[in-house]
């Protein structure tokens, strides 16, 4: 299990583990927390094209989907 913290999530890297569309790279580009500081939107961004998506942020700590860095 790849170890994130929600708190660190802005500006983190990740390498997509199944490349889709040749969007490998992706970078954590917005976080918004409840009053509670909870997670409750993760936008990244795909390097090769500046391509947006929303996210669960827990998907990043699955190994099989996806790595920390860019690898």
């Amino acid at each position: 299990m790849n170890q994130i913290h929600p708190k660190k999530l802005l500006h983190s890297k990740w390498t997509k583990v199944e490349v889709v569309n040749k969007l490998k790279h992706f970078t954590v580009i917005k976080v918004e927390y409840d009053e509670l500081q909870n997670v409750i939107e993760c936008i990244i961004r795909a390097e090769i094209n500046a391509a947006e998506f929303a996210i669960e942020w827990r998907d990043l700590k699955d190994p099989q989907q996806w790595k920390i860095g860019w690898q």
